[in-house]
């Protein structure tokens, strides 16, 4: 009996832990092939993220996460730190200069 119940805690904790979210994040500055590679690649390293895969034509990334790990806010700060806008959160200026002028629109907007 003790075994039965154990193992259903443990169930119920792997359950509870292992909740994923998916959300779509506007992209509205990225620019080219390179602009992916560095979204995907930093966003892969986001503690929580499960999946990251960015589609350049509609400038949006899609997003599997674990919610209890970490949340939408914290990968588009993620993602403005790697220089680029992300939803409403503004890609951090001196990261924004740092990106290849492949990668740049002209100046921050």
């Amino acid at each position: 009996m003790k075994h039965l119940i154990l193992s259903i805690s443990i169930l119920g904790l792997i359950a509870c832990g292992g909740d994923t979210a998916k959300a779509d994040i506007q992209l509205a500055t990225m620019q080219c092939g390179m602009c992916k590679q560095t979204i995907e690649s930093g966003v892969a390293e986001v503690d929580g993220v499960v999946k990251v895969e960015v589609d350049t034509e509609k400038k949006v990334g899609h997003v599997t996460y674990k919610a209890g790990v970490v949340d939408i806010a914290a990968i588009e700060k993620a993602i403005a730190a790697l220089g680029y806008d992300a939803n409403d959160t503004k890609a951090d200026p001196d990261a924004y200069a740092a990106l290849p002028g492949c990668c740049q629109i002209g100046g921050m907007h």
